[in-house]
């Protein structure tokens, strides 16, 4: 009989027990992770980010499993600049007065490498890091690289432009064979690396980089030249690709002196930012016959217009796109998901 009651009290204790892990399990508002949700699913132990612009929906999807995500059309998002201690920012610009306005802010991330629409002085003095994304849309940028050189090369705009109103006959069309031409790189960073490896596989081109910041042993995998003077890479190259952020002293390096040292057939690649090539003397040096032509992914006014650029583009050896170079599914997915990944890496190391 006492064995009876002993099972009788054992089975209802393992039932209790059962019951309570259940109840702990299924309780409202805890999430399998341990995190605690409010009644909308948000949770409150989550960073909570502010989404300035349109970003891409794989990488938001990703954002909202680690992060409580408010984007522009949610409730409270009109309250970023009070409330937001992290930001997610694309292609707006944050001044020095937005900054100055969010007293919270500790960090943002930054779709794409360049962060030269946010007040970085501003952020500096407040200890705000800017989390940006290099090396996510490198093999993206290069590949345009090497899409505006073919283009130039073969006078491809020329032709199809004149194709549009009559024959054109193929005795009338003209173009650089690239094969063992020499690349003059600008700037040694990971787009700068991966346009070498493509110019050298394609075209077997000889290749000369100068970049002041990298290490003397940078790209060992790569036969290259690597110089000290920047006009020496200007001299030779075939086809110059710039590969620099847009700062104090990157302003107008190439202007109308630069361009003059460069053969007569050369080609000028801007895949980096407007206004580090200055856009009146490539005008003028065109208009001069001299260089082949110019690929321009970068321009000081963004997107650019036929208003201001219609002088330039009254040249049929300029391809101008609105800055296109990051434009493709692989390389939106990589540096958006990179800007989630890095901003949420630095609050979690600031936080434990």
């Amino acid at each position: 009989m006492k064995s009876i009651y002993f099972l009788h009290y054992f089975h209802s204790l393992v039932f209790i027990l059962l019951l309570s892990i259940n109840t702990f399990v299924m309780a409202p508002g805890l999430t399998h992770d341990g995190d605690y949700s409010s009644s909308n699913g948000s949770t409150s132990s989550k960073p909570t980010v502010y989404v300035i612009d349109q970003f891409n929906k794989t990488a938001i999807e990703h954002a909202k499993t680690i992060f409580n995500v408010i984007l522009p059309e949610d409730k409270g998002f009109a309250e970023w600049r009070q409330k937001a201690s992290a930001l997610l920012i694309r292609g707006s610009h944050l001044t020095a007065d937005d900054i100055a306005s969010c007293p919270n802010l500790v960090a943002i991330g930054k779709h794409g490498v360049g962060i030269d629409k946010i007040d970085q002085a501003a952020c500096a003095s407040r200890g705000i890091k800017i989390c940006n994304t290099p090396g996510a849309n490198a093999r993206d940028v290069a590949e345009l690289v090497l899409a505006l050189t073919m283009t130039v090369a073969r006078g491809i705009r020329s032709i199809t432009t004149r194709q549009m109103t009559k024959p054109v006959p193929k005795e009338t069309c003209n173009g650089l064979t690239l094969y063992k031409k020499t690349l003059g790189i600008i700037g040694m960073g990971n787009i700068g690396r991966t346009v070498a490896e493509i110019f050298r596989g394609a075209f077997d081109a000889e290749v000369v980089a100068f970049d002041v910041f990298m290490p003397d042993n940078a790209w060992p995998h790569i036969p290259h030249d690597r110089v000290q003077d920047i006009q020496e890479v200007i001299r030779r190259a075939d086809v110059l690709s710039i590969h620099v952020p847009l700062t104090e002293e990157t302003r107008d390096m190439i202007s109308y002196k630069e361009i003059r040292l460069m053969k007569p057939h050369a080609i000028i690649i801007n895949a980096a930012r407007g206004g580090i090539v200055n856009e009146a003397d490539l005008t003028k040096a065109l208009a001069e016959g001299h260089l082949w032509g110019a690929g321009l992914d970068c321009h000081e006014q963004e997107p650019p217009t036929f208003e201001k650029y219609g002088a330039l583009w009254g040249n049929l050896n300029v391809v101008s796109t609105p800055h296109i170079g990051a434009a493709t599914i692989r390389a939106q997915t990589a540096s958006a998901t990179a800007a989630v990944n890095n901003l949420y890496d630095y609050l979690m190391s600031i936080s434990s």
